[in-house]
């Protein structure tokens, strides 16, 4: 029997599932591994690592906001439970929290 491992792509962030056997894939799909690529033969001559994750402004901000997002989500949930809140107000406030938790921890 052979464990399934769950990997985020190292250039959007989606999830990529696969088996223990093999080497593990670092991207979901090509067209993310070539982007990953052409960042790296960006900064060549740069002074800058090659494992350096590059975002700009715009980037950064929304990373900021969607981790605000989930933050508040978790802030409405303790709130919900503090206000007695039924099982199933809290399984969807959960699932809420679990969604945006996923797209915070997206790169890109």
């Amino acid at each position: 029997m052979s464990r399934r491992l769950l990997l985020s792509c190292l250039w959007c962030g989606r999830e990529i599932t696969e088996s223990e056997a093999g080497r593990r894939r670092r991207y979901c799909r090509q067209s993310c591994r070539q982007r990953a690529y052409e960042r790296r033969n960006s900064l060549k001559g740069t002074g800058i690592p090659d494992d350096s994750v590059v975002l700009s402004a715009q980037e950064a901000a929304d990373i900021a906001d969607r981790w605000f997002a989930a933050r508040c989500a978790a802030e409405d949930i303790t709130t919900a439970i503090e206000e007695g809140a039924t099982p199933e107000e809290l399984t969807m406030l959960g699932k809420t929290l679990l969604e945006l938790a996923k797209e915070a921890e997206r790169l890109r």
